[in-house]
């Protein structure tokens, strides 16, 4: 693993890119990369044609003078709470390169971005079980305890319970926040806790993924050895059925989560461990901040 040191600076050099690049496109009228985290009520207007018609203040429009609208303003102190995915799944890639060290390194760049924008930030790291919890807080000292944890993490488990994970920050977390969902997404059945964090809170959900999940070598039959579950399986890599059905699933997948989050009004990324995410992290942010001014 890189020294500490040295990490923090290529994240910081990775934060200054992404900030510049952000306040560039702006042309000064950036606000803050976690722009519409957290929103409270300001003043009703009267109703203008292409408003949201789920801000509509019935009460106020109840009294016969006209149909208004609540107006929103942006919470001076937000909260950024990450959930990071630490189990063994996220262990393929290339050396220092896997999806856990991309996962990371994604996690410290925007703590190290929320920090400076004066915002709170919380940590939940999970497997099957909560690996590591950090409380929201707010200084530059926390945010490094933040990137020192998460860098030096030994999880206990190496299976993956996103639903469990999702369950347990809701439960904690009450106030509205931004989540930041970190994971390869290599489970089932957490859709239902995925959409009760998209309704109550801001979510991004950050898809990372690996060729060598699919591209295998055409070298005919091998032993194939899930990290999580610990077994060895053979598989025939030469099999047209075999590839298809790889494909598929992980096709499917990751189709599924990006309708489920649009669906619920969420911010979908993907990230491949072969590509630099800093220019997709940019565009995020970009896309953001266009459609929440």
């Amino acid at each position: 693993m890189e020294d500490i040191k040295q990490l923090i600076k290529k994240l910081r050099n990775y934060e200054i890119r992404i900030r510049k690049a952000i306040n560039s496109q702006m042309q000064g009228d950036f606000h803050s990369v976690f722009k519409g985290s957290g929103l409270e009520f300001d003043d009703v207007r009267s109703y203008q044609y292409g408003d949201d018609v789920r801000h509509i203040d019935w009460h106020a429009s109840a009294k016969g003078h006209g149909t208004f609208i609540k107006t929103f303003k942006e919470e001076k102190e937000q909260n950024v709470f990450f959930i990071l995915d630490v189990s063994a799944s996220q262990e393929i890639g290339r050396e220092q390169l896997q999806k856990i060290d991309i996962s990371k390194e994604i996690c410290g760049v925007l703590s190290l971005s929320a920090i400076k924008e004066d915002a709170s930030i919380g940590l939940l790291c999970f497997s099957d079980q909560k690996e590591k919890y950090i409380k929201p807080d707010k200084s530059a000292k926390h945010v490094y305890e933040i990137i020192n944890t998460i860098f030096k993490l030994k999880p206990s488990s190496t299976k993956t319970d996103l639903n469990k994970a999702m369950l347990m920050a809701l439960n904690t977390i009450k106030r509205k926040s931004m989540f930041v969902i970190i994971s390869d997404f290599l489970d089932d059945n957490y859709e239902r806790n995925l959409k009760a964090i998209a309704r109550k809170h801001d979510l991004i959900a950050i898809h990372i993924a690996d060729d060598r999940e699919t591209a295998f070598p055409n070298v005919g039959i091998i032993p194939l050895h899930d990290k999580e579950t610990q077994k060895t399986v053979w598989v025939n890599t030469s099999s047209t059925q075999f590839r298809k059905r790889i494909d598929h699933y992980y096709k499917e997948s990751r189709d599924s989560l990006q309708k489920v989050c649009k669906r619920n009004n969420a911010n979908y990324l993907y990230i491949n461990t072969r590509e630099d995410f800093v220019p997709k992290l940019i565009k995020l942010f970009k896309v953001r901040n266009k459609y929440r001014k």
